[in-house]
């Protein structure tokens, strides 16, 4: 079965993006030419996102492309239309999930966070966790974990270290 997993960055205080949805802050965080994205981005052929991180995500780059090649599903309660390579829609995201699941492919990427992640992880459906952690404090923004009815134990699979970034990769613990 394909498997889900959430790749992305965090500050040192667990915020995705400061209180104006800007990653500005990530984008001066020095990699050093060190990455994992090329490598992870291989094993995926989906992205999921919510329609905030899309928009922010189109405006910050400018509207060109991005993820080519990959399917994007962005989730949204007020649109349902085709975008290039996907669609926006208003369906529950642990059913579309689940359903994507069972179709063959590579694996599928949860981008940005907050209530969408926190619905995923409710219903145990992220197999791993790529966390980039960034050495800023922000104080104020967009958490990567909402509060919500989970508690999971995960199993630490590794920490990399990206210049500034140092990333965490943990999956779920096998009972």
């Amino acid at each position: 079965m394909r498997k889900i997993v959430f790749y992305g960055a965090i500050s040192l205080d667990g915020f995705l993006a400061d209180e104006q949805d800007n990653l500005q802050w990530l984008f001066d965080t020095d990699l050093a030419g060190v990455s994992t994205y090329e490598a992870f981005e291989k094993n995926i052929d989906t992205v999921v996102m919510g329609r905030v991180t899309y928009e922010e995500t189109t405006k910050m780059l400018e509207e060109e492309p991005f993820y080519l090649g990959k399917e994007k599903i962005i989730f949204s309660r007020t649109k349902n239309e085709k975008i290039e390579e996907g669609y926006f829609t208003s369906e529950n995201p642990v059913n579309v999930l689940q359903e994507l699941q069972k179709k063959n492919g590579k694996d599928i990427w949860i981008v940005g966070g907050g209530g969408l992640l926190s619905e995923l992880i409710e219903a145990d459906l992220i197999d791993e966790y790529w966390i980039q952690i960034a050495p800023v404090l922000l104080g104020k923004g967009k958490r990567l974990f909402e509060e919500g009815n989970y508690r999971q134990r995960l199993e630490f699979v590794e920490t990399t270290q990206m210049g500034e970034l140092t990333e965490l990769h943990f999956r779920r613990k096998q009972e």
